[in-house]
């Protein structure tokens, strides 16, 4: 099963899932998502937008690739993997 990690600030949003190892079944980035929603309700409002895709300052990687497909969050996440999800620096 893959395992879901993220930056320690969402910790703070969703307590649920802090000091515990996240294993959820294979399947799509969406579904992934989706199945952490389900231990922590809420989730995927926070890390998605008003249309299911990623909002504009999370980023996601599976193991060490980062998730390219923001929008339809279709890509494949294979047994074993670790996704990683946080917030992505931006401004100026």
């Amino acid at each position: 099963m893959p395992t879901v990690e993220m930056t320690s600030h969402l910790y703070r949003f969703f307590p649920a899932l802090e000091n515990r190892e996240i294993k959820v079944p294979i399947g799509s980035v969406a579904e992934v998502l989706q199945a952490v929603n389900e231990i922590a309700p809420g989730f995927t409002n926070y890390v998605l937008d008003e249309h299911g895709a990623l909002r504009r300052h999370v980023n996601l990687s599976i193991n060490d690739t980062i998730v390219i497909d923001h929008k339809t969050l279709s890509d494949h996440v294979p047994d074993k993997a670790v996704v990683y999800i946080f917030q992505a620096l931006s401004g100026g």
